[in-house]
């Protein structure tokens, strides 16, 4: 799962082709190559380490791997109240996708929880209707009614192997959503690494109250055991993976406009089918690939309207939780 990554704002029209828009495209299609493996990573590390502490690891690793580069940059972390409270509550939901997940992961196949997820632009469409007060048409929620459906058949199979677990990709997906839209709101004030680094640091620290709360109620599902050589390899690969899939999405949506980017986001899940086939042996069925293809018909539709109107695509403002 991945998270959306913004760019800045850089004048496309001032980037010769060839460095811009197709470096950024195939910048893209690196990127969701790479992302689907930290949730291959992540399924893998369940077998012997609980959801709280992947994810606590895999911000840890992602947030040193992304040190250097801020160093390297000459970037540094300027807390100031008006942003670090955003930083805050995007750390928040990030974790909680995360936890999510990372979750659903552990008894889920990665395409199917994938596939759910990518409900994300969708509702991220409604919600910024509802909180930024853009407009949304009425084909739009349409579109936006037809993706649920879509949704509701990869569900359906998934609720009958696996009970309620089915639904939590859906929880992570309102999860991103929120926190792209407080993404957009830190976009034009701080470094795209800057804003990474950060809401990392935060995201981390809000797994360790995960794990705290639950050891002091005894909890088994935020168990604290120390991983062994294998364990650890999928927690490392986990926030590796997860920093060079972020750092590919920043510096695609630097090289090209996110309108021509963001359907190529819906390959993921071609990519995550492709690896739980060969890591897993697991497909979807014909029902799930029904919803599959409904889902991303209406996210590129939404995109098509949202470029039709001259309008950034609010559902790519960053990158599924890249878990």
């Amino acid at each position: 799962m991945s998270t959306p990554a913004h760019s800045g704002s850089e004048p496309f029209a001032k980037t010769p082709f060839f460095s811009g828009v197709t470096l950024g495209l195939g910048m893209m299609v690196l990127s969701v190559l790479v992302t689907p493996l930290v949730d291959v990573f992540s399924k893998l590390a369940t077998e012997t380490i609980s959801a709280a502490e992947i994810s606590f690891a895999r911000f840890a690793f992602q947030v040193l791997f992304l040190l250097p580069v801020l160093a390297v940059r000459r970037t540094w972390l300027r807390l100031t109240w008006a942003t670090t409270r955003l930083h805050i509550l995007r750390g928040g939901v990030l974790c909680l996708s995360m936890l999510t997940f990372v979750t659903a992961l552990r008894t889920m196949e990665v395409a199917d929880a994938v596939a759910i997820f990518f409900v994300e632009p969708i509702i991220l469409t409604i919600l910024s209707g509802l909180v930024l007060k853009e407009t949304i048409g009425r084909r739009r929620y349409i579109a936006c009614g037809t993706g649920f459906v879509g949704a509701l058949l990869v569900v359906q199979p998934s609720f009958q192997e696996v009970g309620a677990v089915a639904l939590l990709p859906i929880a992570a997906a309102f999860c991103i959503a929120i926190f792209a839209i407080l993404t957009r709101l830190l976009s034009s004030r701080q470094d795209p690494f800057v804003i990474q680094v950060e809401t990392g640091c935060w995201a981390m620290l809000f797994c360790a109250l995960v794990i705290l709360v639950g050891q002091l109620m005894g909890s088994t599902t935020t168990a604290l055991t120390w991983p062994d050589a294998t364990g650890m390899l999928w927690l490392v690969c986990t926030g590796l993976t997860a920093a060079i899939g972020g750092l590919l999405g920043v510096y695609a949506y630097r090289a090209a406009p996110p309108s021509m980017l963001a359907p190529l986001q819906y390959l993921e899940i071609v990519t995550a089918t492709l690896f739980g086939w060969l890591v897993f042996n697991a497909l979807p069925d014909a029902l799930k690939w029904l919803g599959i293809a409904i889902i991303i018909g209406s996210g590129l539709y939404i995109i098509w309207r949202e470029r039709h109107h001259a309008s950034q695509p609010v559902s790519q403002t960053e990158g599924p939780p890249q878990t």
